[in-house]
């Protein structure tokens, strides 16, 4: 049995969100990361934010994030969402035309089998197979912007401080001119 290559993507684009902690990332991000287009990204984020995956936040400083903590993400409930279908032999399929179907064998062992697969992928979640920010850094070049800081808020308050602050002889701009 093998994948899509929409969930492939899918599954890396949850790995992505999970290693980025708490910051958002772009879809630009992921492409560049995954070297995959972001019209196609595009899709396999609107899935997963209508799966209840991710949560899309609009704005300047918007992008994508996990809907719920990784631990939560079961595997086997994402490939459920982004495969179109398990017809791994004609007779799974719609409008299936094998002459054999009535009285074969196969389908109820490759259904057993595909149940199999699934239960196995139930059994892990996005937590398992999430990657460090770390180790995502040295795997991909354009890797999960690490959690920003509210450098911002420390500046001001430096500044607001040094304003308050009363002037000494020391700190006093030297106003002698030659």
């Amino acid at each position: 049995m093998r994948l899509t290559s929409f969930s492939d993507y899918a599954l890396r684009m949850l790995m992505f969100a999970a290693s980025s902690g708490e910051a958002s990332f772009t879809i630009e991000a992921a492409s560049r990361a995954f070297g995959v287009s972001r019209t196609h990204l595009n899709k396999v984020a609107s899935t997963l934010t209508r799966g209840g995956f991710l949560k899309a936040l609009r704005g300047r400083s918007g992008g994508l994030l996990l809907a719920r903590p990784a631990e939560m993400i079961r595997i086997g409930d994402v490939v459920r969402l982004t495969e179109p279908d398990f017809a791994v032999v004609e007779c799974f399929a719609t409008g299936n035309q094998c002459v054999l179907t009535r009285t074969c064998k196969l389908s109820g062992m490759l259904g057993e089998a595909i149940g199999s697969f699934l239960s196995t992928l139930d059994r892990y979640t996005l937590a398992d197979i999430v990657l460090a920010p770390t180790a995502f850094a040295s795997i991909l070049p354009d890797a999960p912007p690490r959690p920003r800081r509210p450098y911002r808020r420390k500046a001001a308050a430096r500044t607001a401080a040094a304003d308050a602050a009363p002037l000494s002889p020391d700190t006093m701009p030297d106003t002698s001119a030659p």
